[in-house]
């Protein structure tokens, strides 16, 4: 008998998006992505952090917050339902419970399935507080309360998914994490100001895929959020060999890509970082030894 065709490899979108602190303009904007990602046949779309807004000052940014089970979180939902989609929203502002004690907001990346369940909620871990000098100042424990752990890895149909958030991306500590927890697929919702993206965003998204043998995905804000804040964007996927396979132009929309976990296996293979790892002696340097 005659083969068939081979099985489609599973499409994800990753979406490029200009946030403002307009609510409804942003979710129009983010439901158009969503709906022409599902027409061309993606099983997962990535929307950035700060999908569903970013304010021009602190006090408008915890103004315009919500508790993942309010109405913009339902709208989503609603969405994911229409559209028979996976979404990973990447930097939801919530309100948790204790915003009424705390007065500050989680940034949390929720993963809702087709039928708009949801089913993870990541609470950023590393907070942004950066300044660089003339160029960039951002104090995001100023106004948010960081998460307390690592969620585990999600099995969608794309593969098995690690969720992180943004400043995430610079220690490899949480990647490694996944990884050993069976992450197949990294992702990186964020908005890079443009001197740090310029700098260190690609190569850093590259280096996560390759040390890890993951496909890396990174939905971006791009563009002039507002008056005082632009946002790299560059929205890209890197596959486990570290070749950006993926990237959006300059604006808002959408790239595409297919992933290959057979070929992400056959990496695997090939350089089998994993069972070549040291944990014995790891995190011991300048320590005396045991007794």
């Amino acid at each position: 008998a005659m083969a068939g065709p081979p099985p489609l490899k599973p499409l994800v979108a990753v979406g490029q998006v200009t946030s403002t602190p307009d609510k409804e303009l942003n979710f129009a904007a983010c439901a158009g992505l969503v709906r022409e990602a599902a027409l061309r046949g993606a099983c997962l779309v990535f929307l950035p952090e700060g999908f569903d807004y970013i304010g021009s000052d602190v006090a408008q940014t915890l103004s315009l917050a919500e508790e993942l089970d309010g109405d913009l979180m339902g709208r989503y939902a609603e969405l994911a339902r229409e559209c028979g989609v996976w979404l990973s929203l990447g930097g939801f502002h919530e309100r948790g419970r204790d915003w009424p004690t705390t007065r500050r907001i989680y940034n949390c990346h929720a993963l809702l399935d087709p039928a708009g369940n949801l089913v993870a909620a990541y609470r950023k871990t590393h907070l942004c507080d950066v300044e660089l000098e003339g160029r960039v100042t951002m104090k995001e424990s100023g106004f948010t309360n960081p998460g307390t752990e690592i969620v585990p890895p999600v099995e969608t149909p794309a593969g098995k998914l690690g969720l992180s958030i943004c400043y995430d991306l610079r220690f490899p500590e949480i990647s490694l994490a996944l990884r050993r927890a069976g992450a197949e697929i990294l992702t990186y919702p964020s908005a890079f100001t443009v001197p740090t993206g310029s700098a260190h965003w690609e190569v850093l998204l590259r280096a996560r895929a390759i040390e890890n043998q993951c496909y890396v995905v990174a939905a971006a804000q791009t563009g002039q959020n507002h008056e005082r804040r632009t946002s790299y964007g560059h929205a890209l996927v890197v596959d486990p060999w570290g070749a950006v396979v993926a990237q959006c132009r300059e604006g808002p929309g959408l790239c595409y890509a297919e992933i290959d976990l057979g070929y992400l296996r056959r990496v695997r293979r090939q350089i089998p970082v994993q069972g070549h790892r040291r944990p014995d002696l790891y995190g011991t340097v300048g320590l005396p030894p045991t007794p």
